[in-house]
């Protein structure tokens, strides 16, 4: 399994805000944002391939570099993109095509300003599984949602159009990435954009379409620390101590 992690993005409401630095390599008890998301995955980092998709701002190769090596990754993939990605979707299929990962490879993707500690498996049937979203209960527009249905399996997945309780924890693993790239292609062709940019989560429709068995597993909101805004990143240092 490649356990990939997008972080091409402008972090533009940081950079708005003031702060000099992407945020993933801002401090959070001496430890990056970057280290914090990426530790959630310590039970992974001897038998999977871990794939960052970066820009060279800030020496940002570097950056992973080292944080790897004190995170004692031993399998790691770094892929460096020269422009701006159109989304987290087209982030990840640069990423899987520059590093020639296997079309039957299974990938698992997450958020790199996420911190989701002590990770594992949910316990499928994976020989039957074709994906599956991470989910938890929320309120609020601003996440990616999915439709639930009987047995754990998602009728649909939306990004940003509440069509359920059931908001996307930025978790979603697929069986064979070329599952996700025949998804991402259909979503890219078809201009399947939300506010200008191609999402993951509703790349899986496709999948759902062509019979494909997607699941849902749901986790407690407390299970969960999101970092991906300069008031998120504020609030966990307060509740760290830290300044």
């Amino acid at each position: 399994m490649t356990i990939v992690f997008p972080m091409a993005g402008l972090s533009l409401r940081f950079l708005n805000a003031g702060y000099k630095i992407p945020k993933y390599m801002l401090k959070i008890q001496n430890k990056t944002v970057f280290y914090n998301a990426v530790f959630g995955f310590k039970h992974y980092f001897e038998n999977c391939n871990f794939l960052f998709i970066y820009r060279d701002i800030h020496n940002t190769e570097k950056f992973i570099t080292d944080e790897c090596e004190k995170l004692k990754i031993k399998n790691k993939i770094l892929v460096k993109l020269d422009d701006e990605t159109q989304g987290q979707a087209h982030t990840v299929m640069l990423g899987l095509e520059k590093a020639r990962i296997d079309e039957n490879e299974n990938i698992l993707i997450f958020n790199i300003d996420t911190f989701r500690y002590n990770y594992i498996l949910p316990d499928f049937d994976y020989e039957k599984l074709d994906g599956y979203l991470e989910v938890f209960q929320a309120d609020g527009e601003q996440w990616s949602f999915v439709l639930p249905g009987d047995d754990k399996n998602v009728l649909k997945a939306t990004e940003k159009e509440r069509i359920s309780n059931f908001c996307s924890s930025g978790l979603y693993y697929f069986k064979k990435s070329k599952d996700f790239k025949e998804s991402f292609r259909f979503s890219y062709e078809n201009k399947l954009y939300v506010k200008n940019e191609l999402y993951i989560a509703p790349l899986y429709n496709y999948l759902i379409k062509n019979d494909k068995q997607i699941k849902y597993h749901e986790i407690k909101l407390s299970d969960i620390i999101f970092c991906g805004t300069p008031q998120d990143y504020e609030r966990i240092k307060i509740e760290n101590n830290i300044s």
